[in-house]
């Protein structure tokens, strides 16, 4: 039983499916059954009606006229024929013209809802591709971006318009002087990369995007850069891919304006330092986003033709740790006797570019409290690595980079021979790494337990797919890395058990955690100021504060690798005495004795108070701090 509703509705489809003429047709119809029965009754209800029928009859002729507006007019019927074509012609030019007015409008509109419009801005940040990176980019920008009063950050990527707006408004809080205009389109399509005008852009952000595919997406966007303007041009590119092997070929593709940054690299290498040394990520952090202190450069001023070492002592509020020379070339904490150019900056860490004012802190320092560092002999490490994951080769090669001979690392992780295969070929190759792989399953208590997990020296928790249907990894190859999904939550039931064996044995584990999603790391059930490596929001840290200085390329290269300087956190009894009150000046004068830049300290009795965790970057030269024999001081030196 149909209802009479539903085949009125039926009835009403069919109509429209009928097409234009049949719908002209029984509007007509519509309207004058409509209009001249209510004429009809305007006219009989009149007070003063006409008195003869003829009369009523053309004053109901002159309502439905009026009403349809064909004017209604009296007379001989050829002319009232002719008032009615000409008012029907009226009409329709009118009702045209009105159409092509709305429709231009809905597709003008429409473009503006599909992102399809160009955005005529100059100076602003163009951010390329799509992924939960473009988040933390934006808050970092608009940090950085909090002392210019119209700021835009162009983001393009192939993906609605709205949809971006309405993600972008609900993982940012506030974007203050910033604003925030998305564009549709393939971002390796030139004619598409005009619509963000990156050639007028003073920074240009490459993202890579999460797909298997995503560092052959980069190359062909930064070739796309390359069409749209090309040549040299005014903006720094910042891309990055995953792969390294990927690398060279970006580096080419983004040309001489261009810095490529490989993800996996530096994730390992961040990983395996922090495990040697655990804070370095909290310093990281603090260094890498733009609230608090950050890397800025100065002008040499009165330092010029004057020795490095005279900088270290030249800022209060600031701490010199390198200089910027001419095109570019930094040299971080280069010799003492190194002598400051005219045409150097400084490069100086402090709370922004207007706080590094020269002051004098010598006269702060107190000799007395100077010690000398006591001898460490290299000693052998034992090592737990738990998962695998295409970037576990790296830190295993980059553990043999660091390690002293005679350390071994076990690693545990789902896997079949290619992978023990994999891992016994690099420790071939570091033949002063002993590399051991056992076959087992990390969120398995059974499996950590067994592991007597805190005996070890320093254990690395890095995100893993888990066990692959069917037995295993397809063609000797390991375990992919599942982007922010099955990895994190693996290593976040991973660390569950981690922390359950801490509260059983009542012994604490040096732990350093990889995770993708920072969401994710506020979940994790690990101690207040553990470690942990998020490379999503890491790389997005790095390529926001390269894209605001080109230079830091360079630096925090450096910094990543074994080779060169690094950041390190030594104990703080190798510098000045402990237990008393010095200034911080001295523990300054103290490291720059040893070829090193104090930057900081870290405090153990705040090791599990944040939100600083016992971690001071960049503190007054002037201020008295009172260390202990566990405390820690932060330099930058070759070691």
């Amino acid at each position: 039983m149909t209802s009479l509703w539903r085949r009125l509705q039926y009835q009403f489809d069919n109509l429209v499916s009928r097409g234009t003429t049949a719908l002209i047709g029984w509007l007509v119809l519509a309207c004058l059954g409509a209009v001249v029965p209510a004429s009809v009754v305007l006219v009989w209800t009149d007070p003063q009606p006409p008195a003869t029928l003829s009369g009523r009859l053309e004053a109901v002729w002159v309502s439905v006229g009026q009403t349809l507006k064909i004017g209604g007019a009296v007379g001989s019927p050829l002319y009232v024929l002719a008032s009615v074509l000409l008012a029907l012609v009226a009409l329709l030019f009118v009702s045209t013209l009105v159409s092509i007015i709305t429709t231009g409008i809905n597709q003008r509109i429409l473009e503006l809802r599909l992102g399809y419009s160009t955005v005529l801005e100059a100076q602003h940040t163009v951010l390329l591709g799509w992924s939960d990176q473009v988040f933390p980019v934006i808050a970092e920008l608009v940090t950085a971006n909090s002392n210019r009063p119209r700021a835009t950050v162009a983001v393009l990527a192939p993906k609605d318009k709205v949809e971006m707006e309405e993600e972008i408004g609900a993982r940012t809080t506030a974007t203050g002087t910033t604003r925030i205009v998305c564009r549709s389109g393939c971002t390796t399509d030139p004619a598409v990369l005009a619509r963000v005008s990156p050639q007028t852009a003073k920074a240009v952000l490459v993202l890579p995007p999460g797909e298997d595919d995503g560092d052959t997406h980069v190359v062909k966007t930064l070739l796309a850069l390359n069409a749209v303007e090309p040549g040299p041009g005014g903006a720094v590119v910042v891309a990055a891919v995953r792969d390294a092997r990927n690398h060279v070929t970006a580096a080419l593709a983004a040309g001489p304006r261009g810095r490529v940054l490989a993800i996996d690299e530096i994730i390992a290498r961040l990983l395996v330092q922090t495990a040697r040394e655990p804070g370095l990520s909290l310093v990281y952090q603090e260094l890498l986003d733009f609230e608090g202190d950050e890397f800025y450069t100065v002008p040499a001023g009165a330092l010029a033709g004057r020795p490095f070492g005279e900088a270290l002592l030249a800022f209060t509020e600031s701490s010199a740790v390198g200089l910027l020379r001419e095109g570019d070339a930094v040299a971080l904490n280069p010799d003492p006797g190194t002598t400051v150019l005219a045409g150097d900056r400084i490069i100086v860490i402090a709370a922004d570019d207007d706080a590094a004012v020269p002051q004098d802190a010598a006269p702060f320092v107190d000799e007395e409290a100077v010690v000398t560092a006591r001898a460490e002999l290299p000693a052998p490490e034992r090592l737990l690595l738990l998962g695998w994951n295409r970037r576990a080769h790296l830190v295993v090669e980059q553990l043999a980079s660091y390690v002293s001979a005679g350390t071994r690392l076990d690693v545990v992780a789902p896997g079949d021979e290619a992978t023990r295969r994999d891992a016994y070929d690099i420790s071939a190759a570091q033949g002063h790494l002993e590399v051991a792989f056992h076959t087992g399953d990390t969120t398995d208590p059974g499996v950590l337990e067994r592991l007597d997990v805190p005996s070890y020296d320093s254990v690395i928790v890095i995100g893993d797919s888990g066990p692959t249907p069917g037995g295993g990894p397809a063609a000797g190859a390991a375990p992919a890395l599942t982007p922010g999904t099955a990895a994190d939550d693996r290593t976040l039931v991973t660390l569950l058990h981690l922390r359950a064996i801490e509260e059983a044995t009542c012994r604490d584990i040096s732990l350093t955690t990889e995770m993708s999603d920072d969401r994710n790391r506020l979940l994790a059930p690990a101690r207040e100021g553990a470690d942990f490596i998020v490379s999503g929001r890491l790389i997005s840290l790095l390529m926001a504060q390269i894209s605001e200085s080109p230079y830091l390329a360079g630096l925090f290269d450096e910094l990543f690798r074994a080779e060169g300087n690094e950041l390190h956190l030594k104990p703080a009894a190798d510098y000045v005495r402990t237990g008393e009150e010095v200034p911080f000046a001295t523990v300054v004068a103290s490291a720059g004795r040893r070829r090193e830049c104090a930057v900081g300290y870290r405090l153990r009795a705040e090791a599990a108070t944040g939100p600083a965790y016992g971690v001071r970057i960049n503190p007054d030269k002037r201020r008295p701090v009172r260390f202990t024999e566990d405390d820690w001081v932060i330099v930058l030196a070759e070691d």
